[in-house]
């Protein structure tokens, strides 16, 4: 079950900010779908830094990937989280995206896998300024791709009281990095496919 909670940094809630403590109270998925892969948590929290997002997934990786790892191949992961502002007399405005790339690569020499973590896209030719994780089995490497702890979605400036928003988060194993030769097969079968996607409701209305 996914269970959208907040928190406040004092126990005195300023009026501004109350539509959103609403909002994360009451908040329902409007659309959802997922393959080989679960949503098990999801909350927003509101902090003087901006959004803050923290999710769980539980992620089952296909026997095509795990195999694909095993003999070295990397295996590319992207996060996607955006606010959208509903507009009336007009297309809906995105407010604010957010996106982490992760590829996870295993280690022969080590026998250890790798996780690299960035805001930025990730290249099997180079990996850029990223976040670089070790960890000693599969298990655990792809509990941390699937855990997100405070991610910041969008700034304080961007979250508007006076209008209806809402959130999308999607989550895709990214299938356009894998070797060619593979991308010409069947990468967009249930076998390469690992995924989800959220859509919640911000309901905005204040606290009586």
């Amino acid at each position: 079950m996914v269970s959208i909670t907040h928190f406040w940094p004092s126990a005195r809630v300023d009026r501004p900010l109350r539509w959103l403590a609403l909002a994360c109270a009451l908040a329902l998925p409007v659309a959802a779908s997922a393959q080989n892969a679960d949503l098990e948590s999801l909350r927003v929290e509101r902090t003087d830094e901006g959004l803050l997002l923290s999710a769980r997934l539980n992620i089952r990786l296909p026997g095509a990937v795990e195999e694909a790892l095993d003999k070295g191949i990397p295996i590319h992961f992207v996060a996607d989280a955006t606010v959208m502002r509903e507009r009336w007399y007009w297309t809906d405005q995105r407010v604010s995206a957010s996106q982490r790339y992760m590829r996870v690569a295993y280690m022969p020499l080590t026998r250890r896998w790798r996780l690299n973590t960035s805001s930025e896209p990730l290249t099997n030719a180079g990996l850029g300024v990223s976040l670089t994780q070790h960890y000693d089995t599969l298990a655990e490497v792809m509990s941390s791709v699937g855990r997100f702890s405070r991610w910041k979605i969008a700034s304080s400036a961007d979250m508007d009281s006076g209008s209806k928003q809402s959130l999308r988060f999607q989550f895709r194993l990214d299938s356009s990095q894998l070797p060619r030769t593979i991308q010409l097969g069947s990468p967009g079968q249930a076998s390469w496919t690992v995924g989800v996607d959220r859509t919640v409701d911000l309901t905005q209305e204040s606290i009586r």
